[in-house]
């Protein structure tokens, strides 16, 4: 059976959480239910059977018992995995899933929003689940997961969809205090987005700024590589040149940052502090080392794969701080 959708043009598939409402019942339940578990009463499980059989209710690969744990597929959805976060953060996920002897597929969207809704339909009949990033509308998404487990990863604005969370207020507002100790009044921001649309991190710097009597508007924005890194410091420096401090949108931007600022004649830390997010592992191997507000990048691969194991069995999700991995300045050479 299927349903009208929102906007009456299309059916949309009958999915677990249409039987859950039917029953009234949370999809945990309805989860046990489908798979003949003892920890429901027998009259709540018929009651789940008999929503399930009046909505005509197809439950997942998983839910019918067709294949076991040990044979899931995941979808991985990267927008760079030529950006070392995103590698790191992937590594992560292969690294919990393959402990639980599920199969990954990953897939590169490079960061197009055309490529993203493509990789989409290709996954959509392919995998059990889907995690990643994405940047297209819920509705999108939604249509072509169509009910199946999806997470999100470094999602930054409200969704639907369960998501892991990243919060760097705390580590940003460590670093631009960190700053100030040490003297510095004029710091500005790399952004990998516009001044017209600034990014959350953004935000997290004005509102340390602020809270340090420091002028928050000295914002350039920067392409995520190292070039435009480069390029968004000069470009900072030629129009107010006593900054003497700078945190960027992300570690690759901050290395490139680095570079231009030496080749600018500005001795690091000295004349010019330097301090990235994330936290990769590559921040240690550029001179000098790059501070950061540090990102634990295995907790995120890793809570992923958790949630999406707890969606599938109908086990109680993660919810709230459970679902937060948060930034911390990790201090070193660069400031």
């Amino acid at each position: 059976m299927v349903v009208p959708s929102a906007t009456g043009t299309e059916p949309r598939k009958i999915t677990i959480n249409d039987v859950a409402k039917s029953a009234g019942v949370s999809r945990q339940t309805v989860s046990r239910a489908l798979n003949d578990k003892d920890e429901i009463d027998s009259v709540t499980k018929q009651r789940v059977l008999d929503a399930a059989r009046a909505l005509g209710y197809r439950p997942s690969r998983f839910a019918r018992g067709l294949v076991r744990q040990d044979t899931m597929t995941i979808g991985l959805v990267i927008p760079d995995l030529l950006n070392p976060f995103f590698t790191e953060v992937a590594a992560a996920a292969l690294e919990a899933a393959r402990t639980r002897g599920w199969q990954v597929v990953v897939y590169d969207t490079g960061d197009r929003a055309e490529e993203e809704l493509g990789t989409l339909q290709v996954i959509s009949s392919q995998v059990d689940a889907v995690i990643g990033y994405f940047s297209c509308p819920e509705s999108e998404l939604e249509k072509f997961t169509r009910g199946m487990p999806v997470v999100l990863i470094g999602r930054e604005q409200r969704t639907r969809f369960s998501a892991i969370q990243i919060d760097g207020a705390a580590g940003v507002h460590a670093a631009v205090a960190h700053l100030v100790a040490r003297g510095h009044t004029r710091i500005g921001m790399l952004d990998h987005h516009t001044r017209a649309e600034p990014s959350i991190r953004h935000e997290w710097f004005t509102t340390a700024a602020t809270a340090h009597g420091i002028e928050a508007g000295l914002m350039v924005p920067a392409d995520q590589t190292a070039d435009g890194g480069g390029s968004a410091l000069r470009e900072l420096l030629t129009d107010h040149p006593d900054v003497t401090a700078v945190l960027t949108f992300n570690d690759i931007i901050a290395i490139g940052a680095l570079r231009e600022g030496r080749r600018l004649g500005r001795s690091i830390p000295q004349e010019l502090a330097v301090i990235g997010f994330d936290g990769l592992q590559l921040g240690a191997l550029v001179e000098p080392p790059l501070t950061s507000v540090a990102l634990d990048t295995r907790r995120l691969g890793a809570l992923a794969i958790e949630q999406v194991a707890r969606l599938l069995s109908g086990e109680e999700a993660l919810m709230g701080d459970d679902l937060v991995v948060r930034g911390e300045l990790r201090l070193s050479g660069s400031a």
